[in-house]
């Protein structure tokens, strides 16, 4: 069963959500400071932590930022509804995805579920068959089983989302992948008019991978179209 923590200081919707979540098949312990939120986030298996921006001791961001200098656990965080800031911090310092709050409980679990396929590891399939064990090109290699990166032979951390988009734009080495095509497939829903999501993941690529050995640009943008990863 997938383990959830949910960390929200609001006890009355973090219990209908607890409630409804059991209901969808999840097993979920709850926090409600940011506190005990590390605390059991880093002394836990947890399958997926869902992090509110506004808590008591420590704001979500703060535990993001500790959280990741130690893990690597899928974060989803719940934002203030049209604030832009918080998803953008939220996704630069390693969030999978953001939702705007208050939300659907329905669209809350297909975020849970969207994340949680990307970070399956075994029995992946693509196009009716088996994908590889890992992916080369120049000087980056992406193993799949372990879901670990190499970029000039040094490894890089990267969260699961971080890993997909690169993934996608990887195997489309070459050619341009629309923001619209990226995603459905890395993110595993439509692109919205004003989703910052894509942007933001791609930005932390940019820094975490850096330039290719000649100096140009590994991940370029297409003005109003996508982004295209270069071959050398």
């Amino acid at each position: 069963m997938v383990r959830i923590l949910l960390a929200d200081d609001d006890i009355e919707l973090s219990d209908m959500l607890v409630d409804y979540l059991c209901k969808e098949g999840f097993d979920v312990d709850a926090a409600h400071d940011g506190d005990a939120a590390l605390r059991k986030a880093l002394a836990n298996p947890y399958d997926l932590l869902i992090l509110d921006v506004m808590m008591p001791n420590r704001s979500g961001f703060d535990v993001l930022r500790e959280l990741r200098v130690r893990s690597l656990l899928p974060v989803l965080m719940l934002t203030a509804r049209g604030d832009d800031i918080d998803s953008i911090v939220g996704l630069e310092l390693g969030a999978d995805d953001y939702l705007a709050k208050p939300s659907s409980p329905r669209v809350l679990v297909a975020r849970i579920r969207a994340i949680l396929r990307r970070v399956e590891t075994k029995g992946e399939l693509q196009n009716g068959g088996e994908r590889p064990d890992q992916i080369a090109l120049d000087d980056l290699v992406m193993h799949m089983g372990s879901r670990m990166v190499v970029c000039g032979n040094n490894p890089v951390s990267m969260t699961s989302t971080e890993f997909s988009v690169l993934d996608i734009l990887l195997r489309e080495a070459g050619n341009v992948v629309s923001k619209a095509n990226l995603s459905e497939r890395a993110l595993g829903r439509k692109l919205s008019r004003y989703d910052r999501s894509l942007d933001m993941h791609v930005s932390n690529l940019r820094k975490k991978l850096g330039t290719l050995s000649d100096g140009r640009e590994r991940i370029k943008t297409v003005r109003g179209v996508g982004y295209i990863y270069s071959r050398t």
